[in-house]
């Protein structure tokens, strides 16, 4: 018996990591980053489940408003008191599908893109925490944060955390279909590219120069 026999995954899998065989391109511009969110049943990520995932890609320093992904999924467990916040019923008119079939568009679409999120720390665990339950691997992506690359610019040092709401109306951004996957998707890449404006003003920055940690004095 073969005791180091490789774990055999599904097709959509294989699919979706053959395609960081090659090297991550590193100039910006020639880059297709997707920015995405996640509304869920609540903010912990072990216990919480997802409800909705939206993306939005943009390529060559540009928004691509056709090319989007919006899912709605089916989920057990719920929380009333978050529907205050993000609108989703469990039993609402809305089209959903189950959670595997969400997480293989999402993989389908994003491929080995350069992933963008505000607080993308959260909506990256509750991903990967939905690949755990089918016995996947975690996330191969890249992945950038709007509120560390804000932090990059040195605007503002007054404190370390800044909400999505705070930099929407620092950059004049409207807060147009707030609390939606989407929407929010849409608001952080508006706010993603008002953020590289500002960094790409002073340098010729790269990939590599914007997953650099923030630096802390």
């Amino acid at each position: 018996m073969n005791w180091f026999r490789r774990k055999s995954y599904p097709e959509f899998w294989n699919t979706y990591s053959s395609y960081f065989k090659t090297s991550q391109e590193q100039q910006l511009e020639h880059i297709r980053f997707v920015v995405f969110d996640t509304e869920t049943t609540g903010l912990d990520t072990k216990k919480d489940r997802i409800l909705s995932i939206g993306c939005i890609a943009v390529e060559g320093l540009k928004i691509k408003v056709a090319d989007q992904l919006e899912t709605y999924v089916i989920q057990d467990i719920f929380n009333s008191e978050t529907v205050k916040i993000h609108g989703l019923l469990k039993e609402g008119k809305l089209t959903k599908i189950d959670e595997l079939e969400a997480v293989q568009q999402f993989l389908a679409y994003v491929k080995d893109a350069v992933l963008v999120a505000h607080h993308a720390a959260f909506d990256v665990a509750m991903i990967n925490n939905a690949l755990r339950r089918l016995e996947l691997p975690k996330l191969k992506n890249k992945t950038l944060d709007t509120g560390h690359l804000f932090q990059k610019t040195k605007l503002d040092t007054s404190k370390a955390h800044f909400s999505l709401d705070e930099l929407s109306k620092r950059f004049n951004i409207p807060l147009h279909d707030r609390h939606t996957a989407s929407g929010d998707a849409y608001i952080t890449a508006l706010l993603f590219l008002k953020i590289l404006s500002k960094l790409t003003a002073r340098d010729q920055l790269t990939l590599k120069d914007l997953l650099r940690p923030v630096r802390v004095i």
